[in-house]
C-alpha cells in the first residue's frame, strides 16, 4: 500500500512540473505578443519634435496596399501585382517573392500580417487572390509561410475559397490584442452574401495562427460558419483597435452612380453591420448602424486603418487624403487634401510616424512622379499637412 500512494504520489509531481513548465511557456508566448501602438511615447515625441511633416520614405512602387513590420523594424510591404518586399528601416528594398496571384480589379497581393511569436516560428501570413477552375475563376485566401534568410518556404493554405469579384475582395489581415488574426472579406460583388452567416464573403472572419476557428467565434457551425466574427459587411479594407482593445472597422459604401454612404463601424462578436439592407444612417432590428458614415454626397472610399493618440486614421482613396477619427469627439479631420492623390494603407510604425502609400498607379488614380510611395506622416505636425 506504501508502494502504491508513493507511485501516486511521483505522478501528481511530474504532472505538476509538466503544468508548470507548459504554463510558463504559455505566459513567455502570451507576454510576446505585441502590443498596438496606442500613443506615441515620450521618446518618440522628442524625435518628432525636430523632424518634418511629411517625407517620402520609398517610391517607385507598384501598387502597394499592405505592410507589417518584423520584430527588428524591417517592413514588409505587398504589391497587388504579387511582390513581396522587404525594406530594411533605413530604406533599403529587396523583393523577396513573387507569387502567381490574380491581379485584376482590385484582386491580387493584398494583405499581409507578421506572427505576434515571429521571433520563435517565423511566420507570416498573406491574402491574395488566385484563379480557380470553377465557374467563378477568381477566388481569395489566407495563406501562412515561413519567412527565414529573406525566403519565403513551407506554404500552407488556412482559408480558401474567400468570395472574389473584379471589386469587392476585402483583404486586410491584422493580429489582434487577442493573438488571433482577423480577416477582412468583400462580398465578390453578390450582396446577398454578405447577409448569410454561412458564406465567408462581405465579413470579418476570425481565426487561430493555424487556421482553426478562433475560441469563443459566435457561430458554431450550426447556426453559421465558424470562422465568422461579424457579418453583413460590403467590402471592408481597414480595421485597427483602440486602447480599450475595442474593435474599429472602415468599409467601403455604394458605388457609382450613387456612391458615398462610407462607414466606420465599432465591431461586436456575432453583430449584422446591415449591408445590402441598410445604409447611412438607416436602422433595423437586429442590424447595427454605423457610428459615422460619409453621407451620400461624400466618398471617402476607406481603406488602410490604424489607431494612435485617441484617433482613428485611414486612407482615403477616392477620397484623396488621410482622414482622422478622433473617438471621444466623434470629430473627422481631413489631412493632405489632394496632395498626394490616393491614399491606401495606414499604419502605426515602430518609430512612431503613420506610415502611408499612395495607390496612384493602381488605374483609377492620376501617377505623379515616382508614385507609387510610400511616406512618414509626423503624428506630431498634423497641422502642417
Amino acid at each position: 500500500m506504501k508502494k502504491f500512494f508513493l507511485t501516486i504520489a511521483l505522478v501528481l509531481i511530474v504532472v505538476l512540473v509538466y503544468s508548470y513548465l507548459n504554463y510558463t511557456k504559455i505566459l513567455s508566448r502570451n507576454n510576446s505578443i505585441p502590443k498596438s501602438s496606442n500613443s506615441t511615447s515620450k521618446n518618440q515625441k522628442d524625435d518628432l519634435i525636430n523632424a518634418p511633416a511629411l517625407s517620402v520614405f520609398q517610391e517607385n512602387m507598384a501598387v502597394p496596399w499592405a505592410i507589417d513590420f518584423l520584430p527588428n523594424k524591417d517592413m514588409l510591404v505587398t504589391e497587388r501585382p504579387g511582390n513581396l518586399k522587404l525594406i530594411t528601416n533605413d530604406g533599403k528594398p529587396q523583393t523577396i517573392a513573387t507569387l502567381s496571384v490574380k491581379a485584376e480589379g482590385e484582386g491580387g497581393l493584398l494583405g499581409v500580417a507578421v506572427s505576434p511569436d515571429f521571433s520563435h516560428n517565423h511566420d507570416i501570413y498573406l491574402y491574395y487572390t488566385f484563379a480557380s477552375k470553377g465557374a467563378n475563376n477568381n477566388l481569395n485566401r489566407i495563406v501562412k509561410y515561413k519567412l527565414e534568410d529573406n525566403k519565403l518556404t513551407q506554404e500552407k493554405i488556412l482559408v480558401d475559397n474567400i468570395p472574389s469579384g473584379s471589386n469587392h475582395d476585402g483583404g486586410r489581415i491584422k493580429f489582434g490584442p487577442d493573438g488571433y488574426l482577423y480577416i477582412t472579406t468583400g462580398d465578390g460583388e453578390q450582396p446577398s452574401l454578405a447577409q448569410s452567416k454561412n458564406t465567408l464573403g462581405g465579413k470579418i472572419l476570425r481565426i487561430t495562427e493555424d487556421g482553426k476557428p478562433a475560441p469563443n467565434n459566435p457561430f458554431d457551425g450550426k447556426n453559421g460558419n465558424d470562422l465568422v466574427y461579424s457579418y453583413g459587411h460590403r467590402n471592408p479594407q481597414g480595421i485597427t483597435w483602440d486602447s480599450n482593445n475595442n474593435l474599429w472597422e472602415t468599409e467601403h459604401g455604394r458605388s457609382i452612380p450613387l456612391s458615398g454612404l462610407d462607414e466606420i463601424n465599432k465591431i461586436e462578436p456575432g453583430k449584422n453591420y446591415g449591408w445590402p439592407i441598410i445604409q447611412g444612417d438607416e436602422t433595423k432590428t437586429g442590424m447595427v448602424t454605423p457610428v459615422l458614415n460619409s453621407t451620400a454626397k461624400v466618398t471617402w472610399a476607406p481603406s488602410g486603418t490604424s489607431f494612435l493618440n485617441g484617433s482613428l486614421f485611414f486612407g482615403g482613396l477616392k477620397g484623396n487624403g488621410l482622414y482622422q477619427y478622433e473617438i471621444s469627439t466623434g470629430k473627422l479631420t481631413k489631412h493632405l487634401d489632394g496632395k498626394l492623390g490616393r491614399i491606401r494603407e495606414v499604419v502605426v510604425g515602430p518609430d512612431g510616424y503613420l506610415y502611408i502609400t499612395t495607390s496612384n498607379t493602381d488605374g483609377r488614380g492620376t501617377p505623379s512622379a515616382g508614385d507609387d510611395k510610400i511616406l512618414k506622416v509626423n503624428p506630431e505636425k498634423l497641422s502642417e499637412l
